[in-house]
């Protein structure tokens, strides 16, 4: 055992070394004098050019930088154990909670190591699976994902629609149910929708066609609701909605399944959507008000009865459930039917003529069914602590709930509602032991204070030695709560002896709409100090170190991880911020950086906003010759959400200012976007980069 021990350490000290010894040559990246004016002063934007996305310049850096980051990747010696490790847990078979539609059952299926998951249909629940619709003969590679799909009503045909290398663009395609045929109906330049079906066609929101060559990064403006009818082209759609007054907003629609009621919903202004409705029932009935403050959530859950059941925060932070008459939808008509407790309603649905709800609880799932007069029935105790999804319509006798936590991957149910009781319908099988692990949650206190909680899952016998490798995950924004959640792509890391912690940090709603508001505009700087604070409890109190100490986030997630290297640059070893919004100054000039404006504020609002988002700003707080984390800044060619001018400028800027210690790479992922759909095959060569790039350069090797 000394022996082993004392080899595990020899390796360690050498792959230190090696990494000390590593010392990369960049790409040259041209500076140009470019500088904005904010209230009188004056900031220097040197990789401006950057931003030009589809320029011959930034392809050659693209290129350039690609290149280096992929010889280092390749030099990590365990790069392709890893990946083999990460392959061999993923291929495993993947079955999504069934659904019916029209008197038949489907589900989402993927053998193991698909591109993308595969739909399929039976006529009973123990009838034989058919295929119904495989993306993956959509594209050669994997890239052209199923982002939705939408049944007509009366059951006939299928409207489902795509996207294309992870854009957030979306086509949509008309199949004939019974025969499985395509019809020749397709839409282009949809955004932010799906097709809600009334009579024989359906709306959508989409904007008019981009400028050739700037799809992915102009801004989006004017989003237009229309009608297609079946069997008619594109350009005979008919215009049903604009509001050219507000251009910078999103509006869609949805129609009730019986089709007496259309809800318009209006958001892109505030923390929620204002909603509207029309009366169906009622010819050339106009849209009314239902709620306008933007500020607050309003979402209808069903219609049913003459009744409008509604799921919103309006004067309620941990949400309510509440229900109008259709002749009465004015807000001061809603009657209240589950008031908010001192837990977060998180999820609420109608299946079997029975409200299902789901409250957060320091940040776990716990599951009630309600009368639809809004009295409690009974407690569905679940598994353990973890999250659960629910599947069922409101006159489904059937019902199904998915089930998974950091060591239980999704295992779906079938529930009783009569007994009260649910037995396992569907579990995979995962060569992976959840006994050999343990979760835990600690409550730990913030810069000023408050008590966040995280998640720390690592394998028994871990011992508090103040050495252990460990990985810390964040987002923080936009209301968004991360739970528990099962992910083979952590095994590995954990089996060789690291601890994977999840921060519930302010920004979210793990506790409510007022957590989400104590983390925005000029509260942000919460968010970042919740995460600082994370990683100095786990060093004092013996987890691990600072030379130990990885930190990772995606999207909000990577200006978390960009804020907080360059606030504590001494406090973190390796640092991964995916896909990050960088640029605080300009994110408003990008597609839809406009719509995180309620989070942020905007550097235009005023002098003080501007001068706060100028303190945090990723890019304009990377100071010369510092000792920055080793740092892998990962994004992708197709992310029109967050563009890649965010990242391209913050990894230039950082690799003139580091000092040289630790590396500092950019892996830039052609045909893919800010995350959704992409193929499986990209998925895990990223996650082996990724975890690659972080066990190597905390001194780690792959074990079982």
């Amino acid at each position: 055992m000394k022996k082993e021990l004392l080899f595990t350490l020899i390796c360690a000290m050498m792959m230190s070394c090696a990494q000390q010894k590593q010392k990369l040559t960049y790409p040259l990246t041209a500076r140009v004098d470019t500088v904005d004016v904010y209230f009188g002063e004056r900031v220097a934007d040197p990789y401006r050019w950057l931003e030009n996305d589809t320029s011959a310049a930034t392809a050659a850096w693209v290129e350039a930088e690609n290149q280096v980051t992929n010889e280092y990747l390749a030099k990590i010696p365990f790069r392709k154990a890893l990946l083999e490790r990460l392959t061999k847990l993923a291929d495993y078979e993947k079955i999504g909670t069934p659904f019916k539609k029209h008197g038949k059952y489907y589900f989402y299926k993927n053998d193991g190591l698909q591109n993308q998951s595969v739909l399929y249909v039976q006529d009973a629940l123990d009838g034989e699976p058919r295929l119904f619709l495989d993306p993956n003969k959509l594209s050669d590679d994997g890239t052209v994902a199923l982002s939705g799909i939408s049944f007509s009503n009366n059951g006939k045909y299928l409207a489902y629609t795509i996207s294309r290398s992870g854009s957030d663009w979306r086509e949509i395609y008309v199949m004939d149910v019974a025969t499985g045929k395509l019809l020749d109906d397709h839409i282009l330049w949809a955004k932010f929708t799906d097709a809600s079906w009334q009579g024989d066609g359906f709306y959508y929101s989409a904007y008019d066609a981009p400028t050739k060559g700037k799809e992915f990064s102009n801004v989006n403006e004017n989003h237009k609701i229309y009608y297609h009818k079946l069997g008619t082209p594109q350009s005979d759609d008919k215009l049903t909605y604009q509001n050219p007054l507000y251009p910078q907003r999103f509006y869609s629609t949805s129609v009730s399944e019986d089709e007496t009621v259309m809800f318009l919903y209006e958001s892109g202004a505030g923390r929620g959507n204002a909603l509207y409705m029309k009366d169906l029932r009622k010819p050339n009935a106009p849209f009314v008000a239902m709620a306008t403050d933007m500020e607050y959530n309003y979402t209808p859950l069903e219609v049913m009865n003459g009744k409008i059941y509604l799921y919103t925060n309006f004067d309620a932070p941990n949400n309510c459930l509440m229900v109008t008459d259709i002749a009465k939808p004015a807000l001061k008509e809603w009657q209240m039917l589950v008031p908010e407790t001192e837990n977060v309603l998180s999820n609420a649905g109608v299946i079997g003529g029975k409200l299902f709800l789901t409250y957060d609880k320091d940040v776990a799932n716990y599951a009630y069914v309600y009368s639809l007069e809004g009295k409690e029935i009974q407690e569905i105790e679940l598994p353990s602590i973890g999250s659960v999804g629910f599947s069922g319509d409101k006159d489904d006798k059937e019902c199904f709930f998915s089930f998974n936590s950091f060591t239980i991957p999704g295992t779906t149910y079938s529930y009783d509602m009569e007994t009260n009781t649910y037995k396992v319908f569907r579990a995979p099988k995962v060569d992976f032991n959840p006994d050999d692990f343990v979760t835990e949650q600690i409550f730990y206190a913030s810069k000023d204070g408050t008590k966040v909680p995280m998640f720390l899952i690592y394998k028994k016998g871990m011992k508090k030695d103040g050495n252990n490798p460990t990985y810390i995950y964040g987002y923080g924004g936009f209301g968004i709560t991360y739970g528990p959640s099962f992910s083979t792509s952590r095994i590995p890391f954990l089996e060789s002896g690291g601890i994977y912690v999840l921060a519930n940090i302010r920004g979210g709603s793990e506790y409510g709409d007022a957590w989400h508001v104590a983390g925005t505009k000029m509260q942000k700087q919460n968010v970042f100090d919740d995460f600082i604070a994370a990683a100095e409890y786990l060093i004092a109190n013996g987890y691990t170190n600072k030379d130990k100490l990885g930190i990772v986030g995606g999207s909000n997630g990577g200006l978390l991880v960009g804020a907080c290297m360059t606030q504590r640059p001494d406090l973190y070893r390796v640092a991964i911020p995916q896909v990050g919004v960088m640029d605080m100054l300009r994110y408003h000039k990008f597609t839809i950086g406009w719509n995180w404006a309620s989070d942020y504020g905007t550097s235009e609002d005023s002098k003080e906003m501007f001068e706060y988002l100028r303190g945090y700003s990723p890019l304009h707080n990377l100071k010369p010759g510092t000792r920055y984390p080793a740092t892998l800044v990962t994004t992708a060619d197709h992310d029109d959400r967050v563009v890649p001018a965010h990242s391209f400028k913050f990894a230039a800027m950082l690799q003139a200012c580091n000092d040289g210690t630790y590396p500092t790479l950019i892996r830039i992922e052609s045909k893919a976007g800010h995350g959704s759909g992409k193929p499986m095959s990209k998925v895990l060569e990223e996650q082996a980069d990724v975890y690659g790039f972080v066990m190597y350069n905390l001194g780690m090797t792959l074990s079982r």
